[in-house]
């Protein structure tokens, strides 16, 4: 279609396309922190730096690959009448080459990558000459059997979603360019939804939040409070601050409370202020996994009741951790407040990075703590299907990852996740810098007063728990300097030029430093990391009596490859319970991996001889024990060897003795 003039933007209302971050905070009036561009921080060789490589130069070729061949660059070919056809695809599959488009964008924000540049070009070509003169996107409603249901059921048919997509797409791809062409759709559409819906127009609301966020992003961007007062409109349909519990499914939820963060960051209002903590408590205390994993249900991909959190069956789908770092990380700039940077990194070394292979062209849909081997009936998706199921899988699958699932959600949305990740590391505030995550990085921005300042970070974080910190300001200056004192470290000692610096680092903190500035300060902080047996609340039955491994913000499992001569469900960790953590002995090995930290403990066999019936009445049981030698290896990096057993929550049998 050919595009309409739109009124250029009012510069002097919002933050130039070059120093917006991932969620723009710069000018949100209720926000303690702000954030800093992708382009701000280069990631430097360590834990991060190899993932966010392969995402650009593996994930997202071969993503686009795939999008291909499933009809999805087609459907917007066959929408613009350039092409005959079927539509191909799950319902509201649209979103998912939109979210590749921002992975693109956010990767294209880090540096410029002429290839993937290209095709993203010709991609979002394509996009625009599918938009129907009045606004309207969704492919699925454009053409085909569908057309008729356009706005017709909003809370099953994803276009409100699709429209949310392509909205973030925009403004990540605006960001990265500084081009508007694709901003241009996405506001045409923006506006034609703002015109069709609302109070005294058609009464309308998402069945799958994500609109909310972005249209608070879209008016971050542009400066029109059209957009912002429409996410208000939406988020009062869904009866937001009268929440007292989380329930229904979890990425949605997810979606909406990230929506609700970002709309009070620029409103103030306090009871979704009040609604939003009294959620993330309720949601911490009783429906977490200790991965940082949510929604425990297979039906309906839910969240359960309070303490439900099965293992085996933890859905805990991949979107989900996604959608729980977006709300943590707005929660944090808005107070700056500890507990969601630590929630925020559990998720990301555990529940989130578990969804993606080692070599980034895999991706688990779902998160289980514990697996025999086999794959567990799916019933909302098949891996290589077009449609929903409810078959069982084929005999003899394995849980492993997938190259393609038929509801294509996950693997797009882990490759924005990582593109954007050095968007999270660091914050500024009126008082000076904030560290947030930890790995080899530098930080090359600017203060409040204009005044350019760099960090750098030098680490071997999580394998290792030092962190050297060089200071560089453009000129001598006074500031305050904020680094994370994760809530799982114990014990902390910070060195200031070689000094040590008499304030004692609390955990789960923040701890401040606030002095003049000289170029080539240096900062050593030194976090004790030992190997720590957790446990659960009895009231999560499941693992009575059981135990979680976690060194820093790893938590590890046993996996059957690293033990064949042990059958991990019968097994019992031999633990000192005067000092479980002197059961470990760890080795870090480059070469295993990806280059991991593994442990090496004790643990002993149990068997009952247990003889049919599969009931029977109790009596004096014979049991024989054998000691083992065990081996655990990060959560994130099971599954990556082909098919095992592996188990996180794991029985404990007490030794007085060291082992």
């Amino acid at each position: 279609m050919q595009r309409r003039w739109r009124k250029p933007m009012n510069r002097k209302e919002v933050i130039d396309w070059q120093e917006a971050g991932v969620v723009s905070t710069g000018k949100s009036p209720f926000c303690k922190l702000r954030s800093v561009p992708i382009r701000a921080v280069k990631i430097k060789s360590g834990f991060w730096q190899p993932r966010i490589e392969i995402n650009k130069s593996q994930s997202l070729m071969d993503m686009f690959d795939l999008l291909q061949e499933r009809g999805a660059i087609d459907n917007f070919r066959i929408a613009a009448g350039k092409k005959k056809g079927k539509h191909g695809g799950f319902l509201g599959s649209d979103s998912d080459l939109y979210k590749w488009i921002e992975a693109v964008a956010f990767a294209l924000q880090s540096e410029n990558i002429p290839k993937l540049s290209k095709i993203l070009e010709k991609t979002v070509d394509e996009v625009i000459e599918a938009q129907q003169n009045d606004g309207y996107l969704v492919t699925d409603f454009i053409f085909g059997k569908r057309v008729k249901e356009r706005l017709q059921d909003l809370g099953r048919n994803h276009e409100f979603y699709c429209a949310g997509h392509l909205i973030q797409a925009a403004v990540a791809h605006y960001r990265a360019t500084g081009s508007s062409r694709l901003l241009d759709v996405a506001r045409h559409f923006a506006d034609y939804l703002v015109a069709t819906f609302g109070p005294g127009r058609r009464q309308g609301h998402s069945g799958h939040p994500e609109l909310e966020m972005a249209m608070v992003e879209l008016y971050r961007t542009t400066g029109d409070t059209r957009y912002l007062d429409f996410a208000g409109y939406l988020l009062a349909g869904l009866n937001f601050a009268f929440l007292k519990y989380l329930s229904g499914h979890a990425v949605r939820v997810a979606y909406m409370c990230s929506g609700v963060a970002d709309y009070y960051a620029e409103t103030g209002d306090k009871k979704m202020l009040e609604t939003l903590k009294r959620l993330w408590e309720d949601m911490t205390s009783s429906k977490i996994y200790i991965t940082g994993g949510i929604g425990s249900r297979y039906e309906g991909e839910t969240f359960g009741e309070p303490f439900e959190l099965p293992n085996m069956r933890a859905y805990t789908e991949t979107c989900a951790a996604i959608g729980n770092i977006f709300w943590n990380w707005r929660m944090l700039q808005l107070n700056g407040k500890t507990c969601f940077a630590d929630l925020m990194e559990t998720i990301l070394y555990n529940g989130f990075l578990s969804g993606v292979s080692l070599d980034g062209l895999k991706y688990f849909y779902r998160n289980p703590l514990a697996s025999s081997g086999i794959m567990v009936h799916q019933p909302y998706y098949e891996p290589d299907g077009m449609k929903y199921s409810y078959k069982e899988p084929p005999s003899g699958s394995t849980a492993a990852r997938q190259r393609w699932h038929g509801c294509y959600c996950c693997p797009p949305n882990a490759a924005r996740m990582l593109a954007s990740l050095p968007g999270y590391f660091y914050s500024i505030s009126d008082e000076g810098v904030w560290i947030h995550l930890y790995d080899n990085s530098q930080l090359d921005w600017h203060l409040d007063n204009g005044k350019k300042i760099s960090l750098i970070q030098q680490t071997h974080y999580p394998w290792e728990g030092t962190v050297d910190i060089t200071v560089l300001p453009e000129e001598e200056m006074e500031f305050s300097l904020f680094l994370r004192i994760p809530n799982w470290c114990r014990q902390a000692s910070i060195y200031l030029n070689g000094i040590r610096v008499s304030q004692i680092p609390s955990p789960g903190s923040y701890l401040k430093l606030k002095r003049r500035w000289e170029k080539g300060d240096t900062v050593h902080l030194e976090m004790e990391m030992p190997v720590v047996l957790f446990e659960c609340d009895p009231q999560v039955r499941e693992n009575l009596s059981s135990v979680a491994i976690q060194r820093g913000p790893l938590v590890y499992c046993l996996e059957s490859i690293d033990n064949p001569d042990v059958s991990i469900p019968d097994l019992q960790l031999l633990i000192n319970s005067q000092n479980p953590g002197q059961n470990f002995t760890l080795e870090f090995r480059s070469d295993f991996l990806g280059g991991v930290s593994i442990l090496r403990g004790k643990g002993v066999l149990f068997s009952t001889h247990w003889k049919r019936p599969l009931y029977q009445p109790m009596k004096k049981q014979s049991v024989s024990t054998k000691e083992v030698q065990v081996t655990a290896i990060p959560y994130y990096a099971w599954a990556n060897r082909g098919a095992s057993q592996m188990e996180v929550w794991l029985p404990w049998h007490a030794s007085t003795k060291t082992l």
